[in-house]
């Protein structure tokens, strides 16, 4: 997506009222930056202070999150989904993104399946969104994407597995600005604390959250048409799926692109030719390398499906850096899919089965 219509489709805001207590922003590029000296993140703010730096980290992070799914639910009209559906009062629940129309739309449906670790729903990778910009390090741009070519998205929420983290305030200092005279100064921690780990029903794990959605909200949508884009662990996630919905995913889904991902089916499918013939027909992998753009890449650990080049070595910039070869791909396979269904079944003639009989 180039930059203009990225900016045009978000309509980044000049300040975010969620970040102002550690003094950042998102400028009109979509880059964060400090408000007053206009740089990038500073990890190292407090000098030989790994521990107090961390906890900064974590708390931007912690924000960045809240930021995108702010984003997600007003400059892109996603609906935020909550589950289990049949939950009890103050049950602990988890909770992914779509488009309004997402499951009554009989055409098409594109999901995005991340990563594992910190990142949560609308983002590819933290790291890319703090040193690069919201175009690299969401998955804005794919929304903006498949609202154009398909009309339905699903945004998964994988690593939402327990009870929100809560950050307890002991002290400001972790996210106050201090003078440089300042940073070597001791001061009380910012601490961030965990509530007892409570599992959340249908979301334990990514795998569990991938098959809850699917089972109660993507399996039961109208569209003909289903593609998933998985990134790095979300690639297991989606084998995983397939290996216990198989009949519903080999007939709802007509394209998968692997992302660096970390799925390897000779080891998950070792005894299913099935499901490693279905990945072969299916899927697509794009893998960070040096080489340019879909260059072809052969790898000796990983030979389930078409493999190519992300034309870049950074994990977390492949997404960005392969969002038009992506969709390329997917509206290859929907064509070649589309012509499989209406392909003629030739007539038989008479004369035909004369011909059979006689050479008979």
């Amino acid at each position: 997506m180039q930059m203009e219509t990225f900016l045009k489709f978000l309509h980044i805001p000049e300040s975010s009222k969620i970040l102002k207590d550690l003094k950042y922003h998102f400028n009109n590029q979509g880059e964060l930056r400090h408000l007053d000296t206009n740089k990038h993140f500073d990890y190292n703010f407090f000098k030989g202070d790994h521990k107090r730096n961390h906890k900064r980290y974590q708390v931007l992070g912690h924000m960045i999150t809240q930021y995108i799914y702010e984003l997600l639910e007003k400059a892109c009209s996603l609906q935020k989904i909550y589950f289990p559906i049949d939950a009890h009062d103050n049950e602990p629940l988890s909770f992914f993104f779509m488009t309004e129309e997402a499951l009554n739309n009989p055409s098409s449906l594109i999901v995005l399946l991340q990563d594992r670790g910190v990142i949560r729903a609308g983002q590819w990778g933290q790291k890319a969104i703090i040193h690069h910009s919201l175009q690299h390090g969401t998955q804005i741009p794919f929304i903006e994407r498949a609202l154009q070519e398909y009309g339905g998205v699903i945004l998964l929420n994988p690593n939402d597995n327990f009870t929100t983290m809560k950050m307890e305030e002991e002290s400001e200092s972790v996210i106050k600005e201090e003078s440089p005279s300042e940073r070597n100064v001791p001061h009380s921690s910012f601490e961030i604390r965990e509530d007892p780990e409570i599992p959340k029903r249908g979301s334990s794990t990514p795998e569990e959250h991938t098959t809850y959605v699917w089972d109660y909200f993507i399996s039961k949508s109208s569209a003909a048409n289903v593609a998933f884009i998985a990134h790095g662990y979300g690639g297991l996630v989606f084998v995983d799926l397939l290996l216990h919905r198989r009949l519903e995913i080999m007939s709802k889904v007509f394209a998968v692109a692997f992302i660096d991902s970390l799925h390897h089916v000779q080891h998950q499918a070792s005894n299913d030719p099935e499901v490693q013939g279905w990945i072969l027909k299916h899927a697509r992998g794009w893998i960070s390398s040096s080489l340019p753009l879909d260059r072809s890449v052969v790898t000796l650990w990983n030979v389930d499906c078409p493999r190519v080049s992300a034309g870049t070595e950074n994990h977390e910039l492949v997404p960005s850096f392969t969002l038009n070869s992506i969709f390329r791909f997917f509206t290859r396979s929907l064509k070649a899919k589309t012509n499989a269904v209406f392909m003629p079944t030739p007539i038989q003639t008479r004369s035909a089965t004369k011909r059979r009989t006689v050479s008979k």
